[in-house]
């Protein structure tokens, strides 16, 4: 046995696909820009009143059999993303050898706090997701398998069941495997009705390029490519993790309305106001938070007043490029979007509602030109990063998370495991219309952060 601190390592499985699959699988151009060692993390948390050998005995071998059968339909994630040197474009190759490994892990942490949206350690989060590492072979190619499964028993308290992923799919397509994995899992392996219905989607073609936006996007992810590091992994990179918790703030159905009039009783007082067509739940957190984080950590410096703040964010675009694309489809199909103040406004009385305008803007934009300045997506990328002055967002409440079961019920918790520089977003698993917002602040600085969202959402009410 392998201890790490209360951890204690039980085995490693390596389940293949059911059918194995020869082949290879190209990226598109909306692949590209996520193509390498960038990673997603994703917990489910599970009430399991249950001992590891009972886990093992019973619950493991229906989460082996399923996953491989799972498999068979989403034969890519088994697989590896191999980038060859320049000018050989990255692609997936499937072999007889795949196989997506799975840890089983025993802990004696506390599972009703790490499933809990009270602040936890972000290193003691990170011991629940599986690492993935890239290889690095003697012609200068880097192989990155694309999954790795974690499952995590709590003795007799809980489960936690995690996947780390390469971003060579998107979330849309993490969410319908483990849908598909969940549903083959609680009918006991006999049920592939789900999958079978909505197989995915692995035709290249139904993406279209028009502005030959391959070319530019191969170049950039060559650029980025010389900057990778030989064993680069998944795990959290802050420095100094231990100084950083994870935190989630619940928003419900009446606290986004009361924010959302507040928004709109504001905005109307301005002599630009014009009726807002996409004041949704997600902008309105979005702006909250944003405007909430930058109070938080503001410091009254008149240069830092000046220095322009971003706010990015990713939208699905399935349905917005005026052909058809299949739900299913299996890869990247997003678009990058971001809205810009000067702290000074953000930071403010109006902060707020200076966010929510210009995030509803960039929302509206999407929707009428969902690849605007898509050449230069990688340079306003860097801009935003170099300043250091950047908040993205990953997740969506969209992707209804809380319907994963496995058949041990709802997850109690759906936990988002990501930097600093982000915050996590996810469907109220305890209220209907309700949102939850993950994030991630320094221990010390997160009973402020509470305490200027309560006085936000109070005086959204008054």
């Amino acid at each position: 046995m392998v201890v790490l601190r209360e951890h204690k390592l039980v085995g490693k499985i390596q389940v293949v696909p059911a059918v194995r699959t020869i082949t290879t699988l190209p990226l598109t151009f909306l692949d590209l820009p996520l193509a390498g060692p960038i990673y997603v993390r994703r917990q489910f948390f599970y009430q399991f009143p249950h001992s590891t050998l009972h886990f093992s005995e019973t619950t493991l071998p229906s989460l082996k059999t399923s996953l491989s059968k799972t498999l068979q339909h989403f034969f890519p994630l088994a697989g590896n993303l191999i980038c060859p040197p320049p000018p050989h474009k990255p692609f997936i190759r499937c072999t007889d050898d795949d196989s997506v490994t799975l840890t089983i892990i025993e802990s004696q942490a506390d599972f009703k706090n790490l499933s809990s949206n009270h602040p936890k350690s972000l290193k003691d989060l990170d011991h629940l997701v599986p690492k993935l590492t890239c290889t690095y072979t003697h012609d200068d190619t880097f192989i990155f398998p694309l999954v790795a499964l974690q499952a995590t028993v709590f003795p007799n308290h809980g489960l936690c069941i995690a996947i780390t992923y390469c971003h060579v799919m998107d979330d849309n397509c993490c969410s319908h495997f483990m849908k598909s994995w969940s549903s083959i899992c609680r009918s006991g392996g006999v049920d592939l009705t789900l999958v079978e219905k909505s197989t995915p989607c692995f035709d290249r073609e139904v993406l279209k390029d028009p502005k030959g936006l391959e070319a530019i996007f191969l170049r950039d992810y060559f650029e980025e490519r010389s900057s990778w590091k030989v064993g680069k992994t998944s795990e959290i990179s802050n420095e100094n993790t231990e100084d950083y918790v994870k935190a989630t703030i619940v928003f419900g159905r009446e606290d986004i309305e009361g924010l959302r009039r507040w928004v709109l009783n504001q905005w109307k007082k301005s002599e630009e106001f014009n009726t807002p067509q996409y004041m949704s739940k997600f902008v309105v957190a979005c702006a909250f938070v944003w405007a909430s984080l930058d109070k938080t950590r503001c410091i009254n410096d008149e240069e830092e007043n000046v220095k322009e703040k971003y706010f990015g964010f990713t939208a699905d675009c399935r349905d917005r490029l005026g052909y058809p694309i299949p739900e299913t489809y299996f890869g990247n199909c997003l678009t990058l979007c971001y809205a810009m103040l000067k702290r000074n406004d953000l930071k403010g009385e109006n902060g707020f509602v200076n966010a929510a305008k210009v995030i509803e803007r960039a929302v509206a934009d999407m929707k009428i030109e969902p690849l605007k300045d898509v050449e230069h997506w990688r340079e306003s990328f860097m801009k935003m990063y170099v300043l250091e002055s950047t908040l993205m967002v990953t997740g969506s409440p969209k992707f209804t998370v809380y319907e994963t079961d496995f058949g041990f019920g709802r997850p109690t918790k759906v936990e988002m495991v990501h930097l600093f520089k982000c915050i996590s977003l996810a469907e109220s698993g305890d209220e209907e219309g309700g949102l939850e917002v993950g994030l991630v602040c320094r221990s010390t600085e997160f009973e402020d952060l509470f305490s200027v969202i309560e006085q936000g959402l109070k005086a959204s009410k008054s």
